[in-house]
């Protein structure tokens, strides 16, 4: 397994614990949890519209809910409610669209009026620049701890044998007549007859070491916290129009996040003008907001797919499998993923639940396009 980040050790643990799997080594080319699952704004959702997303992501918010008492390891999952809003007519009719689809999956969602977004965010602004005119509110949905989830996974599987080898840098994929041999560290040359990548933004590097291409794309993606103020966010707010989102951590800071930065690259800084237009939109939904200083600022490297949807495949050589292109919604999927990864990889085939979302879709035409029902694929 290469890569120590929050799927990746989800992977590792359902290998052992589902599958009877244990010779597993965890390789991370920093430290456990220190790439995007340490970058990211933790938000938990499964309010997808597409069958084949809502599905997926519905898996992992059933194993959320019983996280916790399963990994025996406090991940701090709150579910206080997602919240997205509606600001143009067209965004009603979509959003009210996504809430009858997610209850035909089994997924809660409600429609809410403007006066019940008000009940549950007393001090929005209804009546910015972009009006709201009503939301869907999943309140199954909410935040987790991202650093607890990373160690609560790892302590789990390194009990049931699992190896986590850090500071590990794989360096090259061996392969021999279209079958995995192992691969090439920092550490030395480990024989594996199977190699399962999931690197996030790194995950075309990966490939191009073992002379596959992947179709993906690397931007940044940043985010920024406040100081920390008594609490007034009380559920996590969304909106695409205005394109950022909010919610309070358990310590007081407001986590604040936007989309992609448009351009490519592997640098963990971001760019001043997302930073800028962030921050305008939230004043605008929050004018109570605006003197409050930010404490720091992140960037990630996302990985992104022309549908915006995940792959989480077999590849043409024997042995080697790669959960990529989670883009900018990877962590509320964190023990779905590595369910179904788990279990492509003990199989040699998908899962059921992620079959859809094997690279072959991109030359089928079977696309999930997410991305262009919601807009934003958070």
């Amino acid at each position: 397994m290469i890569g120590a980040g929050g799927h990746g050790l989800a992977t590792a643990y359902y290998l052992a614990k589902v599958h009877g799997i244990h010779n597993v080594a965890v390789l991370e080319k920093g430290w456990l949890g220190g790439g995007n699952t340490a970058r990211n704004t933790t938000i938990v959702r499964s309010n997808y519209l597409w069958d084949e997303s809502a599905q997926l992501y519905e898996k992992a918010m059933q194993l959320w809910e019983g996280l916790s008492q399963d990994l025996n390891y406090n991940v701090m999952f709150s579910q206080r409610g997602v919240m997205n809003l509606a600001h143009t007519l067209q965004e009603v009719r979509d959003t009210q669209r996504r809430i009858n689809a997610n209850r035909y999956n089994g997924v809660d969602g409600e429609w809410l009026t403007p006066a019940q977004v008000q009940e549950i965010v007393p001090n929005i602004n209804l009546n910015s620049r972009y009006p709201v005119l009503g939301g869907s509110f999943q309140r199954r949905g909410g935040v987790a701890r991202h650093d607890a989830v990373a160690w609560g996974f790892a302590r789990a599987a390194d009990r049931l044998g699992v190896h986590i080898i850090q500071n590990c840098p794989v360096t090259n994929i061996r392969k021999k007549n279209g079958v995995i041999e192992g691969v090439d560290t920092g550490k030395g040359f480990i024989k594996a007859k199977k190699v399962a990548v999931v690197v996030a933004g790194h995950s075309s590097v990966l490939a191009d070491m073992a002379g596959i291409r992947l179709p993906i794309e690397s931007h940044p993606l940043q985010a920024l916290v406040s100081e920390p103020v008594k609490p007034c966010v009380h559920t996590v707010i969304m909106s695409n129009a205005v394109h950022a989102y909010i919610s309070q951590s358990d310590k007081g800071d407001l986590v604040i996040g936007a989309g992609i930065d448009q351009y490519l690259g592997y640098g963990q800084r971001g760019s001043f003008q997302s930073i800028e237009h962030t921050l305008q939109a939230i004043v605008e939904m929050f004018p109570s907001l605006s003197r409050v200083r930010m404490n720091r600022q992140w960037g990630g490297i996302v990985d992104v797919s022309p549908d915006a949807c995940p792959i989480i495949t077999k590849t043409g050589i024997k042995g080697l499998y790669f959960n990529c292109g989670w883009g900018t919604g990877g962590f509320k999927a964190t023990p779905g993923s590595g369910w179904v990864f788990a279990h492509t990889v003990a199989h040699d085939e998908p899962h059921p639940l992620n079959k859809a979302f094997s690279v072959d879709r991109f030359y089928s035409g079977h696309l999930i396009d997410e991305h262009g029902a919601a807009a934003v694929a958070h």
